[in-house]
């Protein structure tokens, strides 16, 4: 009786060894989930970034407003017979436009 006692402890031992430290333990287990967490936040950010996108083809594929826009911000492009004007603010003394 007192080896069958003996056994069953060590059987114990082991699988709660395993449990907490062993290969899928409940370290990994949390670990995992840290990392599903992060993995979520994640693409929740390109799901957004992927709408914005969609609009934007969107916009593209419907008119020409928004090809134009696109050519006057990014390009600096200006129709024919239309007056452009470029406004700096001051810098303060000391100061740069980059600080």
């Amino acid at each position: 009786m007192r080896i069958l006692t003996l056994l069953l402890v060590i059987v114990l031992g082991l699988l709660q060894y395993r449990l907490w430290l062993g290969q899928h333990s409940i370290a990994d287990y949390i670990r995992l989930q840290e990392e599903l967490r992060t993995q979520q936040a994640s693409n929740l950010e390109l799901e957004k970034r992927n709408r914005l996108l969609k609009a934007d083809v969107t916009d593209l594929q419907q008119g020409l407003e928004a090809i134009e826009e696109r050519a006057r911000n990014e390009l600096g492009l200006i129709k024919q017979d239309e007056v452009f004007f470029r406004l700096f603010s001051q810098a303060e003394p000391g100061k740069t436009f980059n600080d």
